[in-house]
């Protein structure tokens, strides 16, 4: 017997239960045990739907080691530290955030490896990148144990499922997840106009005219929240790096990429990613409520720049070949660039209260 595709038990389950929230779609697409589109494939590189910045270049990796190294020090450099990973892909941003690291050896000592990752297969090709590394894995943060801990998460924030709700002219409705009898598709839909929908709708945007559309990702601020009590409880440092914005804004983001193109977000659940910008601010004042405090967002490219990838490129540039000094130009360009990752990439940093300001961020 063919197994039902990932689609027909999602129909199956809305004839049964009725439409679905975004953010319940976005969890069994993403993440299904069998059929999720992380649980099933790698999707990195070229051969796969799209390149994070670990992949375009070393530097991003060694840069974000040295920030690690930094913030040890700063913290008076404990015999031992967690450094966790969120969503760590491939394991190439840990792994050459540890090589980088060797320049230090007490800190190299100190760190213990921890990597929060859902995905079989991407934990398979962790364990082969970091073969010569203790690694513990972990299905979600809240399994980490306590302790000082500098936490890095780089593009993990955008593929947690957000919930849409859309201003009617009756009130705030939420955007589900349906299916069309008459197209056998499946298909958006708004729910009726209600007070709990307009309660997740930040209070800076419930005005909001006819029309607007607001998204919300309650699975981003429980992770923060924890990720912040951690920081301000029991020392140490988390470093968000992602694309997404520097302010609230009433739009629509969810998108589909598949193959480096964007695709329809209901079209063959499972085969395609599905990502939405991350909402910078909330998670700001998340963190704070936790007791943190917060540095950023900037741009990307103010923060590696800070960080001295320039140095770094010309470093690496003066032991190139041609071919190899043109690579590191355009991977340089690619980080940095506002027309690139520059500017629409942002980086967040969580820290302790009177820690100061982390390395990469402007003073004041």
């Amino acid at each position: 017997m063919t197994a039902a595709s990932l689609e027909d038990r999602l129909k199956r389950r809305i004839a049964e239960l009725g439409p679905i929230t975004v953010a319940d779609y976005m969890a069994e697409v993403l993440t299904h045990p069998e059929q999720g589109y992380y649980s099933a494939r790698d999707p990195f590189g070229v051969a796969g739907d799209f390149i994070t910045a670990p992949e375009v270049s070393q530097m991003f990796g060694e840069l974000i080691g040295l920030w690690c190294a930094d913030v040890w020090q700063r913290l008076g450099s404990p015999a031992t530290i967690k450094l966790i990973e969120l969503g760590p892909g491939r394991g190439t941003l840990m792994a050459d955030a540890l090589r980088a690291v060797r320049i230090l050896p007490e800190f190299r000592r100190a760190i213990e490896v921890h990597l929060v990752e859902v995905s079989p297969v991407l934990r398979e090709r962790q364990a082969e990148t970091l073969k010569d590394e203790a690694v513990t894995w972990h299905g979600e943060l809240a399994e980490v144990p306590d302790g000082p801990c500098i936490l890095i998460a780089n593009e993990f924030f955008d593929a947690l499922p957000i919930r849409q709700f859309r201003k009617d002219p009756k009130g705030w409705c939420e955007v589900m997840v349906g299916h069309d009898p008459a197209s056998e598709r499946l298909a958006f839909a708004l729910s009726a106009p209600s007070r709990n929908a307009a309660a997740y709708v930040p209070e800076a945007l419930r005005d909001s005219p006819p029309g607007a559309m607001v998204e919300v990702s309650p699975a981003s601020i429980a992770i923060m929240s924890e990720a912040a009590r951690r920081v301000a409880a029991h020392g140490g440092a988390g470093l968000v790096i992602d694309y997404g914005r520097g302010e609230q804004r009433a739009e629509a983001t969810l998108q589909a990429v598949r193959g480096h193109a964007r695709a329809e977000v209901l079209d063959a659940p499972g085969s395609a990613d599905l990502t939405a910008h991350v909402d910078f601010p909330t998670l700001a004042e998340v963190a704070r409520q936790a007791g943190a405090e917060t540095h950023g967002p900037v741009g990307q490219g103010a923060f590696l720049k800070g960080l001295g990838i320039e140095q770094r490129a010309a470093i690496l540039r003066a032991h190139a070949s041609d071919r190899q000094a043109k690579e590191i130009d355009a991977a340089l360009h690619r980080l940095c660039a506002q027309e690139q990752m520059g500017t629409l990439f942002k980086a967040l940093a969580v820290t302790p209260p009177d820690f100061g300001v982390p390395a990469g961020f402007p003073e004041g």
